[in-house]
């Protein structure tokens, strides 16, 4: 036996929107729970290699959380409708199409196809804990597999372990996964990364503001750097999510600035971005934030944030020279 699956059952869910049931979304507790797992995995050395997720909502976003939160690359996840509301035999069937060059794999779902699953390849009624659960929200089971799984048996697997977040520090540590300070988000939400955008039209530059996702103040696109991606990769990928907006980042940026959140200091690199397309209202997902391109002077006048106006006028002196 030389290969791995991980089951991950998909965090706790929101049961309070009144929405169909794949659409129904993590609370926050759920996806803390998926990070801690992510953090987990990274510090014993068990990334997976190929990870498959029911694309329902809930489980789909516990696999991205728990992937970036051991620094992997979220997009590398394979969606698979089959898991979700799966019975065991889809489950085997999903799992025969795996590279067999895939020694780790994580498959993230739902249960009781997770339960009846884990129990089939152990070949036995698996002996519940005090609580009576299995496999709660959030919770890894760690099963080794023989090499191939084109027609698994029961009792092909040996269970290994059982792990729930609920065992793990309810804080993360920083600056990486060995680190001592302990913080309230996982160590990559404290660096972030911003562009400006701008065109030039008739010789004149031209900057783009957004509406805060509340519809509070106007902003520029900034997010948390994502794992697998540069910072200018980060910020062009939340310009498009945020302003609808696609274009040329800068190599270098041409400022950054701290600001207080969860419970510590966020470092943002700001990065002039050059806009060479603007999806349509129909195009733009997030088109209730609005948008609108102003003279430097005036986006400087709207911008919340007070460490992005110099920013704002030293690129706008650049661009006239």
């Amino acid at each position: 036996m030389t290969r791995e699956l991980m089951l991950l059952r998909h965090g706790k869910s929101d049961w309070s929107q009144q929405v169909e049931d794949f659409k129904r979304p993590l609370k926050d507790r759920g996806k803390r729970g998926a990070q801690r797992m992510g953090v987990w995995l990274l510090q014993q050395r068990l990334q997976p290699d190929y990870v498959i997720s029911s694309p329902a909502e809930r489980a789909i976003i516990t696999a991205q959380k728990t992937i970036k939160a051991m620094g992997g690359d979220a997009q590398a996840i394979k969606e698979e409708r089959r898991v979700y509301a799966a019975n065991v035999d889809e489950l085997l069937q999903v799992l025969a199409e795996v590279p067999a060059d895939s020694k780790r794999v994580m498959l993230v779902g739902h249960n009781p196809g997770l339960e009846l699953l884990a129990e089939f390849l152990e070949g036995e009624r698996i002996p519940l804990p005090s609580d009576g659960k299995l496999i709660p929200t959030a919770t890894l089971v760690l099963i080794e597999m023989p090499d191939d799984w084109s027609d698994l048996k029961a009792g092909d697997g040996k269970l290994l372990s059982i792990v729930r977040p609920s065992s793990m520090d309810k804080k993360f540590p920083y600056p990486d996964e060995h680190g001592t300070e302990m913080r309230d988000r996982p160590a990559y939400y404290y660096k972030q990364s911003s562009v400006i955008p701008y065109r030039v039209v008739d010789d004149k530059v031209e900057i783009m503001v957004v509406m805060s996702s509340k519809r509070k103040h106007w902003v520029l696109p900034k997010g948390i750097s994502e794992p697998a991606l540069s910072l200018q990769e980060s910020a062009a990928k939340e310009a498009l999510e945020e302003a609808g907006i696609e274009g040329e980042v800068a190599e270098e940026p041409i400022g950054s600035y701290s600001y207080e959140k969860w419970g510590a200091e966020c470092t943002v690199d700001v990065f002039p971005m050059r806009v060479t397309r603007e999806l349509s209202e129909k195009e733009w997902e997030e088109n209730h934030r609005g948008r609108e391109w102003l003279s430097p002077k005036q986006a400087i006048k709207r911008v919340k944030q007070a460490e992005l106006k110099p920013m704002i006028q030293a690129l706008a002196r650049v661009l006239k020279k």
